[in-house]
């Protein structure tokens, strides 16, 4: 089969690979779609070093690329019986850029059906960090204003449509050309950061939820309540480091986090997306072999939504 492979750090390129076996707990999975995240170019790169420990030293451990998927079930082992051949599926599975995938039967779930194969590859990582973000560390209640920095990509455009299923009222931050989409995402309010600066405009907001590296701690948390909360999907590697040592010296607590996938969050996912509450934003789609290009676009940090590989 047809696979995205890095076996050196910086080097992505497409290669005929043995189709995956079945072990104990797995599905085979023939992919549809799959798609593009940070994730991807900091494994890709190696970055930021202080992660090469994990990734691997010298090169990477783990020579397939990519995560989010959707396909169709072609195969299961003898132990799974949630899942038959012909079913549509989508979730987390390592090396999603290729033919065949083989995740556990705990990382994936029955595909919307009101989505089509790429809408769906674009849930797993980018929603249930907006979920676990907003829900859990942000503890987003409904009636409590919300502000989501970087309200039109990857994972804002998900974080704008779960605030306000949670009965949130929503400020997205984005660029000019990006404001009508926020607001379509059902964002009462949006702020053009090329025209404002939402740490300066005198608003306030229970809980600030940051999905870009480009402000500092201190102009993220200044919009804030007092006992506001500052969730950190995404920042600088010291921002990060330093969130949970920040908030024991202020009347705001800082959160940075990790997403973790789990199957009851995809089918949290799903069932909002089933409701109509949440609907995936594509911003365009690549063949599988132009995959270098896919990632080399999310880094460039221009999408709008998510990126998609296409089977």
């Amino acid at each position: 089969m047809q696979a995205i492979v890095a076996h050196r750090y910086g080097d992505l390129r497409l290669e005929e690979i043995d189709e995956p076996g079945l072990e104990p707990g797995r599905v085979r999975v023939r992919v549809r779609a799959a798609a593009v995240n940070p994730l991807d170019y900091h494994e890709l790169r190696g970055t930021p070093l202080v992660a090469r420990p994990m990734l691997g030293l010298t090169r990477p451990k783990h020579a397939r690329r990519g995560v989010d998927v959707a396909g169709v079930v072609e195969a299961v082992a003898p132990d799974v019986t949630e899942f038959a051949p012909g079913d549509e599926v989508f979730g987390s599975a390592r090396g999603a850029f290729a033919e065949f995938v083989r995740p556990l039967a705990t990382t994936i779930v029955p595909k919307p059906e009101r989505l089509s194969f790429e809408e769906s590859a674009a849930i797993p990582v980018a929603g249930i960090t907006a979920l676990q973000g907003l829900r859990d560390k942000g503890g987003v209640q409904a009636g409590q204003r919300v502000l989501v920095n970087g309200a039109a990509g990857g994972v804002g455009t998900f974080a704008v449509q779960i605030a306000v299923a949670l009965g949130a009222e929503v400020t997205g931050v984005c660029s000019t050309r990006n404001v009508d989409l926020v607001r379509s995402l059902g964002a009462a309010h949006v702020v053009d950061y090329t025209q404002e600066d939402f740490a300066r405009a005198g608003q306030r907001y229970d809980v600030v939820f940051n999905c870009v590296d480009a402000r500092s701690l201190a102009d993220l948390k200044r919009p804030l309540v007092p006992g506001g909360r500052l969730v950190l999907a995404a920042g600088t590697i010291r921002q990060m480091l330093t969130a949970n040592t920040t908030r024991r010296f202020s009347r705001e607590r800082v959160v940075a986090y990790l997403a973790r996938i789990t199957k009851d969050d995809l089918l949290a996912l799903k069932e909002l997306v089933d409701d109509g509450k949440v609907t995936p934003v594509i911003d365009r789609s690549y063949p599988l072999r132009e995959t270098p290009d896919a990632i080399r676009y999310v880094e460039a940090g221009h999408a709008r939504g998510k990126v998609v590989i296409t089977l």
